[in-house]
């Protein structure tokens, strides 16, 4: 009985030990922090699901005012959380080379080649390969598959809200963005049967588990055992329909000039090769094989599908908020279709400059993933401190907490789009703004979500007004369950034809 209470009692000393290792790290180098609980560090809240990691990092931020940088712990993993932009101008900008990678890697077998979680050659190749993609030639050339989807979308809301004006916008929009990824990413029409499939697909890609949390407490885990932060459901389904539409296409590019078109322009050089920087650097290359396309597809799907159904949900809800805002953004639309024939070009997006302050505004407020975040390659002494992080330290950054900093955006709650006019933008530090980054690594489909959200706001209030609902929330409380930001009670309003 003595021994099995001295084993026990060995046993949790020894895990004690082993989950506080590390808490001294930030207190030797004279770094502040909150203090760190055993097991969680300072994620016990988003561990428990109680409060979303985003969330959790701007408190995190907005409770050190006074300093430029942050020590916490991510679990077990010593992290930097940056506060001042200067600093963090030098890690996304000037000093990228030493930040390269996002440090996020996980399985290829599981979608981990894509280009948001690849790290160091194998992201360079990529995103020097598909870069060209996000082009304004091609995007001018799909323009007509977001047009389309966004004419019918419209009938769509039309023929719903007759029955009953209040409506989740989250939910209507993510119909909208759906059909156009299906179109421009993969080059399907969605049907019932493909919707439910990709309703679950949603839930699993965009829900919190705990593989993130396990890489947290052991660096490197998934990569080193081939595990990956996607159920093997997602996998196999981006799998399977891209190996469809390579059939479907005999392998070659087809006239649809959609994303699939001018992957599978890459696929048949069958190898890509990286661009050199020097003239004595080594040549890298990568087999472009069905699983990274696979890869890539999962990729832009998540990112161009999730993030501009919210952005557009959110902005409805702004706008139906601060009528006078509506009234100028749908004045100016209407201006600008009465130019154009009534239609939605590719041109004319340009004209709508303060449909883009909104659309600006809103991801100021609501920077929905938040997620920057890099790792030193080599050892880095913090420009403007005492600090020297040592070579793998994971860096993150608050683009919430940011955005919301009143010292950059005064009265920091309050729905303002000429914050974002010509003249005060110029006046803005080039880090103080950061919905998709910044640097080489920033958001490679950001163009493609301007122009999906554009074209979907600039159809639909050209049609229709939105106003406060019975169930218009007043303040938002998010999903800890969710990865990107989504309120609890919904975004609702109701939507009146005009």
């Amino acid at each position: 009985m003595m021994l099995t209470l001295v084993s026990i009692a060995a046993l949790i000393a020894a895990l004690y030990y082993y989950f506080t290792r590390t808490f001294d790290y930030w207190k030797k180098r004279n770094v502040v922090g909150p203090k760190p609980l055993p097991f969680f560090g300072n994620l016990k809240d988003s561990f428990l699901r109680k409060t979303p990691l985003i969330v959790l990092y701007k408190k995190i931020y907005d409770a050190y005012p006074q300093e430029k940088v942050v020590g916490i712990y991510r679990m077990t993993t010593p992290t930097i959380l940056l506060r001042d932009l200067d600093i963090i101008k030098h890690i996304l900008i000037k000093d990228f080379d030493q930040f390269i990678d996002r440090g996020v890697e996980f399985s290829d077998k599981g979608l981990g080649s894509n280009l948001f979680h690849a790290d160091g050659d194998r992201w360079r190749i990529l995103r020097g390969r598909f870069t060209p993609v996000f082009t304004s030639g091609k995007l001018k050339s799909m323009f007509y598959l977001i047009t389309e989807r966004a004419n019918k979308f419209i009938q769509y809301t039309d023929e719903i809200t007759q029955q009953q004006p209040e409506q989740s916008l989250h939910h209507l929009f993510q119909k909208y963005t759906m059909s156009v990824i299906g179109a421009c990413v993969f080059g399907v029409e969605l049907d019932d049967k493909m919707r439910k499939t990709l309703d679950k697909v949603d839930k699993m890609m965009f829900s919190a588990n705990y593989s993130t949390e396990l890489d947290m407490m052991f660096p490197g885990i998934l990569k080193k055992f081939n595990g990956s932060i996607m159920p093997g459901y997602v996998s196999t389904f981006f799998e399977k329909l891209v190996e469809l539409v390579i059939k479907q296409r005999g392998g070659k590019p087809s006239n649809r000039k959609d994303f699939m078109d001018l992957i599978l322009e890459l696929r048949q050089q069958k190898t890509i090769e990286g661009r050199k920087r020097f003239d004595n650097e080594k040549q890298t290359s990568l087999e472009l094989t069905d699983s990274i396309i696979a890869a890539q597809a999962f990729a832009f799907y998540g990112a161009g599908y999730e993030s501009s159904a919210s952005t557009m949900a959110f902005m409805l809800y702004e706008i139906a908020k601060n009528p006078d805002v509506q009234d100028k953004v749908i004045k100016e639309i209407d201006d600008v279709l009465e130019r154009n024939n009534g239609e939605v070009t590719f041109e004319c997006l340009s004209e709508l400059k303060y449909l883009q302050q909104v659309f600006d505004e809103t991801l100021r407020l609501y920077p929905l993933a938040d997620l920057i975040q890099r790792v030193t390659r080599s050892e880095y002494k913090v420009p403007g401190t005492d600090i020297t992080l040592e070579k793998g330290c994971p860096v993150i950054m608050s683009g919430w907490g940011i955005h919301k900093d009143p010292q950059y955006f005064p009265d920091p709650e309050r729905f303002d789009p000429d914050r974002f006019s010509p003249e005060n933008v110029k006046n803005l530090h080039p880090c103080a703004y950061l919905p998709f980054g910044a640097g080489p690594r920033n958001c490679i489909g950001m163009r493609f979500a301007k122009i999906q959200s554009q074209v979907g706001i600039a159809t639909f209030l050209s049609k229709f007004r939105v106003e406060p609902s019975k169930k218009t929330a007043t303040k938002f409380t998010y999903d800890p369950m969710r990865v990107f930001l989504l309120p609890e009670e919904g975004i609702y309003v109701n939507i009146v034809p005009r």
